[in-house]
């Protein structure tokens, strides 16, 4: 775990463009869209005629979750619910409702910070579009946002006692998927590898004696990095207001909703948490998000195994107590 004596490095950003397979050195990287952002692959082999093989572990596993958890396919289990499960107990998956559960705990460890039920009223925003929900729209609909809306019983049901309860993974799915693919390559025999999806990157080992060098992206300047963290065995997601986003009478639009109003959250531009499972990781970063500064410095401040990096609206990073240097 990065303690006190982590060394922050400032450096360019480079961003991942390749869609080809790259091998050096018996490290084979390679690129992908999936779960509606790019996903990047980078492993160290023994023998490089597995690559493809395991390069399609990683690409199969994430396009499983995209479709058993994404609300804009039409099949997918999420879409089944915000169909279904106002009207009666819906039965899941066991890994969906695995995975409920997980975000339920997170929903009563924040207080709320951390909502998937936040779709009840997000499902309104169109930001390819520039569209936002009105006034009214939004007053309609809050009562709907409280994971507290959403009951569990045995043989994975799941039931919304809103009948306008809609939820979205968004803010966790991307992080188990890291996860799940992650297991995959080490159960496939793989000792080092890096797995990210958007903002969230889990690590399997070192980078052959030395440490994965991740980057935490300059919320303001797309061609420049925040801070660059040496992490091993690790994950680090990143939450901020840039990546979906519109502009409308000077005030910033994006995919970042705090459960208790129905807009985004406007007190921080991003957050970045490190700690050992990338589907918390994941999670924690909107908590904090929604949380601002100082509420989400305490809030992760008393979590074990987990520090962040926040970045206020002046652009000054602020760190959790595990990563400031004396």
């Amino acid at each position: 775990m990065i303690r006190a004596n982590l060394r922050i490095l400032y450096l360019s950003f480079i961003l991942f463009c390749s869609f080809n397979f790259t091998v050096y050195a018996n490290w084979v990287t390679y690129d992908f869209n999936v779960m509606g952002t790019a996903a990047h692959v980078e492993i160290y082999l023994d023998n490089p005629a597995n690559k493809e093989q395991l390069i399609n572990l990683v690409v199969d596993e994430m396009v499983r979750i995209d479709h058993l958890m994404s609300p804009y396919k039409a099949t997918s289990e999420i879409s089944l619910l915000n169909r279904s499960a106002h009207k009666d107990y819906t039965a899941v998956s066991l890994e969906l409702f695995e995975l409920f559960q997980t975000a339920h705990k997170i929903s009563q460890l924040s207080r709320g910070a951390f909502d998937i039920t936040f779709a009840s009223v997000g499902y309104q925003y169109d930001y390819r579009n520039s569209v936002k929900p009105s006034q009214q729209q939004i007053a309609d609909n809050i009562a709907a946002i409280n994971f507290k809306n959403i009951k569990y019983k045995t043989l994975n049901q799941i039931y919304f006692t809103q009948p306008n309860t809609k939820v979205d993974l968004g803010g966790i799915a991307k992080g188990y998927a890291v996860k799940t693919s992650l297991r995959l390559l080490e159960k496939a025999g793989v000792k080092h590898a890096m797995v990210s999806a958007g903002g969230d990157t889990g690590l399997l080992g070192d980078r052959q004696g030395r440490p994965w060098l991740v980057a935490v992206k300059h919320p303001r300047n797309e061609l420049k990095q925040a801070v660059k963290l040496p992490l091993q065995n690790e994950a680090i997601s990143t939450s901020g207001d840039y990546e979906r986003f519109f502009i409308k009478d000077g005030i910033r639009y994006h995919h970042i909703l705090n459960p208790k109003t129905g807009r985004s959250a406007q007190a921080v531009i991003s957050v970045s948490v490190i700690g050992p499972d990338p589907t918390y990781t994941d999670a924690l970063s909107t908590t904090l998000f929604v949380k601002g500064l100082n509420e989400g410095l305490d809030f992760i401040n008393k979590l074990p195994d987990y520090e962040a990096i926040i970045i206020d609206k002046q652009l000054t990073m602020h760190f959790s107590n595990g990563l400031k240097t004396h």
